[in-house]
């Protein structure tokens, strides 16, 4: 029960609490409307209170600005009033002044018309002594015209006149420093001529001479020689009445003979003739080599020993042999053929020097004809004979001899022949490498320079294809070594041929890269600098012996293409160029390069101009004092080497061993020998 009480009166308070909750929200409720409705209406009281106020006074305003107004508007009024009052007056009094001005000026005019009328009157009374100084004046001006242009045409004619004689000085200057060198050359010449006129005065004095003191000797019908009578036969190695040696021969035996010894029988003379034939058939054959020697050449020296020929006065064998050779040579192209002929020569020559011994009368003429011989051949006549008249150096059994007028002469055609045969081959190979070297003197468009480091087998195919000219040439190069070689030509002989060559590839491709602007470039200058890299490998591989110093004969190319793939040229120096990188050139040549030089591949600069502007300066002093250079346009160009850069001494005494005792004979001679009589060794 007190559960259900207490439940009973928990829920009675709690409806009480309801209730009055409730009353409660309604009450705050309708406070908060009654609020609101207050204060709306009080806000709606006040904003109409303000507008009426703010109407009110906006009228009263209105008002007296509107009585502010008028009175401003009075104010004004009475000044324009005044102001325009005053400015009537000034005008009138303007008016008044103006006025005043036209009558005077009225006046004016009138007087004006009146003085214009009499000027006119005098002007027209003046008029005709004015038109004729007028005419008279024009005249003068045309005159002093005429004078003008004819003074200025005379001036004109002058100044011209004067530059042609400036010029005509100038040339004829140059000409006169030209002439004066001519003239000295001419009076050496002049000078030389007199001297060597001397000579041959004395030289035919000391002939008449020796022929008075010697008579010639006498050939008689029947082929027999005889001496002239009081002259006896003096023993070996004694010395005649007109102080000159005897002449000796050597026999078969190798046996010493006076030169008075009996003539050879009709028989003899047909059997020498016959041995002679074979002699020239069998030069027409190749003999070929025996261990490196040249049979032909010692096939030749033993048929002119074993026959006497060195001793004879009279000899058409020497004749016969140089046509037999030169005949041999009209193939020009057969290098072979040339080589095998210049090997020949060399040794015969060699021979002949060791062999023959010149004095007295003979070397009188030698030397007379040693002036117009374009090789030098040594003198031999202060030569000593070796030992017990033996020659040294393996010619065993050889003496020497006293050589007569057709054996010089036999030696000095065999020296020209040699000199022929060797400007041959050498003209032969030129013409080989002429075209080619056209060709690479201009990068072709498929040239690639590979980078350092770089293996693509693309750039080494591209490269390689490049370089198909520069490898033509090593080619030639090689072949013509082979040929040299195989047909045992002098070492010595064939390192000054490559000099020469080397020298000639230097000449044209230097030329044609200072004569065709696209070759002074960067890229053409890698192009050449790997071509000429091929060439330094090639002469490495031939060794000094036959090289020689044909590597630095390529200095002019090779100091060029170094100027062009320099690298920063914009920041060197003059001295710089010309010193260390360039001390071979000329002035000339490095202007012309410095002045065609582009750079294709990266674009960067070149020489500085005041550096080329330094080279046209000592250029042109340097021209200034030479004459002669300074009228040859090409100047700066090179010369090919023609000439023959060798004596017959400087080879002669690099072959040091000649022996002829173990060579054969060919076949054909020994078989016209025919035992008893086959030639001695």
């Amino acid at each position: 029960m007190a559960a259900a009480a207490v439940t009973v009166q928990t829920t009675v308070r709690a409806m009480a609490a309801q209730r009055e909750l409730s009353v409660r929200k309604q009450t705050r409720a309708a406070t908060r409307i009654q609020a609101q409705w207050r204060a709306h209406r009080a806000v709606w009281s006040y904003l109409t209170t303000k507008r009426a106020a703010v109407i009110c006074q906006r009228a009263w305003r209105q008002s007296v600005a509107r009585k502010e107004l008028r009175k401003l508007r009075l104010c004004v009024q009475e000044n324009l009033e005044r102001e325009m009052l005053e400015e009537v007056c000034r005008l009138r009094e303007m008016v008044d002044v103006l006025q005043q001005a036209v009558n005077d000026a009225e006046t004016r005019a009138v007087n004006e018309r009146e003085a214009a009328k009499d000027a006119m009157a005098q002007l027209e009374a003046a008029s005709v002594e004015d038109t004729e100084k007028v005419k008279s004046l024009s005249a003068e001006v045309d005159r002093l015209k005429d004078l003008l242009g004819a003074e200025m045409s005379e001036t004109f004619a002058a100044k011209k006149a004067l530059s042609e004689a400036e010029l005509r000085n100038e040339k004829l200057a140059r000409l006169l420093g030209v002439e004066e060198v001519k003239n000295k050359r001419l009076q050496d010449t002049l000078k030389r001529m007199e001297e060597k006129a001397s000579s041959l005065d004395e030289e035919n004095r000391m002939l008449r001479q020796a022929v008075a003191s010697n008579p010639a000797i006498v050939r008689s019908p029947s082929g027999e020689n005889h001496e002239a009578p009081g002259i006896q036969a003096a023993p070996d190695n004694e010395k005649s009445r007109n102080g000159t040696v005897k002449p000796i021969a050597v026999d078969r035996e190798a046996n010493v003979h006076e030169k008075g010894a009996e003539q050879p029988s009709s028989n003899g003379q047909e059997a020498g003739k016959q041995q002679q034939e074979l002699l020239i058939k069998c030069l027409s054959e190749d003999l070929g080599f025996s261990v490196g020697r040249p049979i032909a050449a010692y096939l030749i020296y033993r048929c002119l020993v074993h026959w006497r020929s060195f001793e004879e006065e009279r000899s058409v064998v020497f004749d016969r042999i140089i046509q037999k050779i030169t005949a041999a040579l009209e193939a020009r192209d057969n290098n072979d053929a040339l080589a095998y002929w210049l090997s020949n020569s060399c040794a015969l020559l060699v021979l002949l020097q060791r062999t023959l011994k010149i004095n007295g009368v003979a070397a009188l003429a030698r030397q007379r004809r040693r002036t117009s011989s374009p090789l030098k051949v040594p003198q031999q006549e202060n030569q000593d004979p070796a030992p017990d008249g033996q020659l040294i150096c393996g010619l065993a059994q050889v003496y020497q001899v006293e050589a007569k007028y057709p054996a010089i002469a036999f030696k000095q055609q065999l020296t020209a022949l040699l000199e022929k045969v060797y400007g041959m081959i050498r003209h032969n190979l030129k013409k080989e490498l002429s075209p080619l070297l056209g060709l690479c003197i201009q990068a072709p468009r498929t040239f690639v320079v590979s980078p350092r480091g770089s293996c693509s087998q693309g750039t080494d195919l591209a490269q390689q294809a490049s370089m198909a000219h520069w490898q033509s040439i090593i080619k030639i190069l090689t072949n013509s070594l082979d040929v040299l070689k195989s047909n045992y030509v002098p070492p010595f002989l064939i390192c000054k041929m490559f000099t020469q060559v080397f020298s000639f590839i230097n000449v044209q491709l230097f030329n044609s890269l200072l004569l065709r602007r696209e070759c002074c470039s960067f890229s053409n200058g890698e192009y050449v600098k790997a071509g000429l890299d091929e060439l330094e490998h090639w002469c490495f591989w031939l060794t000094e012996e036959y090289a020689g110093s044909a590597w630095d004969e390529l200095k002019h190319i090779r100091q060029a293409v170094t100027l062009l793939i320099l690298d920063d040229k914009h920041s060197r120096s003059l001295a710089e160029i010309t010193d260390d990188f360039c001390p071979v050139l000329s002035m000339q040549q490095l202007y012309r390069i410095s002045t065609m030089y582009c750079d294709d591949k990266f674009g960067t600069l070149g020489i500085p101009s005041e550096v080329v502007s330094s080279m046209r300066t000592k250029m042109i002093e340097g021209s200034s004092s030479s004459p002669s250079a300074h009228d040859d346009i090409n100047s700066f160009l090179l010369d090919d080497d023609f000439s023959i850069p060798f004596s017959v001494d400087d080879f002669t005494k690099l072959i040091v061993h000649v022996d002829v005792a173990d060579m054969d004979l060919p076949p054909l001679i020994q078989e016209s020998s025919g035992g008893g009589s086959k030639m001695g060794h």
